[in-house]
């Protein structure tokens, strides 16, 4: 087993190493398939969820449309079950309306903490 060290830019909400979130789709602020972020990362692009339909009919609801191909970006669209590195206030606003998709842990940053409280993240926890 590949031991990663644990820096504070790859630290995940548990205090351990962050895992990879997806490459296919690929994501993440950096697009390295890891939801790590920096200074230049404005809307925080730190959750790692597993999209989920009730999620994807939200965020089109309230101007994110994530489902719908945008080519000209290389990006396909999103459909439930794909892994995304999604904004933490967006989670926020989708966690108070109801519509939040389920969290991978090990694999969302710790910044993600700065806007969302660890215990409803793991109230959302993906377990599979």
């Amino acid at each position: 087993m590949i031991q990663r060290a644990v820096t504070p830019d790859r630290r995940n909400v548990l205090g351990q190493a962050l895992d990879p979130c997806s490459k296919d789709p690929m994501t993440g602020f950096f697009r390295d398939g890891c939801c790590r972020t920096d200074e230049n990362d404005m809307g925080s692009h730190t959750v790692c969820i597993r999209a989920s339909a009730e999620f994807l009919v939200f965020s089109a609801r309230v101007g994110n449309n994530l489902s719908t191909p945008m080519p000209e970006y290389g990006f396909d669209g999103l459909k439930p079950g794909d892994q995304w590195c999604l904004c933490a206030a967006r989670w926020q606003e989708a966690f108070l309306h109801g519509a939040a998709p389920p969290v991978v842990l090990g694999a969302t940053h710790e910044r993600a903490l700065e806007v969302i409280a660890l215990e409803d993240l793991r109230a959302h926890a993906f377990e599979g």
